[in-house]
């Protein structure tokens, strides 16, 4: 039976965000609104929550989870970045993207992709995710929420809680979100790559949606 906190998305309350961190820390799966749509949530060291999350979500090995993490300043330690692509990244972020960057050895492999030891990199702006990213010290590994067969994301707090209730251990309510995912744009080659169009403009990277 998941937790279910009511967070004001604009003034998270300290004593809530504390306790959903600690939840976190336990090896809690949670849902946690962003800038784009809810995502899922878990602590970036725990194999098992890790595990947890993928199934949740219908992912496999091969499909990228994304690093969110509260501000560029712990880019360096999980990815390796030109000066362009940090130019890039900085001129849209905190926003409603994931970029996909080549991982440094201090990613975990399981976090990785197997064969193009790749990860997802978000900056998120929304005060809720922001809060307990400064609160827990680390970057959360994330994902955007849609379930199988599903194609479109969730955004409603009630819902989510209706269909997750027995797999999730919190549902973070802060409002409902954008129903749209984040844009998810591959940075590893010698021009950006759309991989996939959702919120946040494209113009800055050379880049239009299909």
């Amino acid at each position: 039976m998941s937790q279910y906190f009511r967070i004001h998305p604009d003034n998270p309350q300290p004593r809530l965000i504390a306790q959903a961190v600690q939840i976190i820390k336990e090896g809690g799966v949670v849902a946690l609104p962003t800038d784009s749509s809810y995502a899922l949530a878990c602590q970036l060291d725990d194999k098992d929550a890790v595990t947890r999350l993928r199934r949740i979500r219908g992912l496999d090995e091969k499909q990228h989870l994304s690093l969110a993490v509260r501000d560029l300043s712990e880019l360096a330690n999980f990815a390796m970045v030109d000066n362009l692509q940090f130019r890039l990244i900085k001129s849209v972020t905190p926003g409603p993207y994931v970029f996909i960057l080549q991982a440094t050895k201090e990613v975990p492999r399981r976090l990785s992709h197997p064969q193009r030891r790749t990860i997802g990199l978000r900056v998120p702006d929304h005060a809720i995710t922001l809060a307990l990213l400064e609160a827990l010290g680390e970057p959360l590994i994330a994902t955007t929420l849609i379930l199988p067969p599903d194609t479109d994301p969730l955004n409603d707090p009630e819902e989510i809680r209706a269909r997750l209730e027995k797999q999730l251990d919190l549902v973070v309510d802060g409002g409902a979100c954008p129903r749209e995912p984040s844009s998810v744009i591959d940075l590893t080659g010698d021009e950006p790559v759309l991989v996939r169009a959702g919120r946040g403009r494209l113009e800055p990277f050379g880049l239009t949606a299909a």
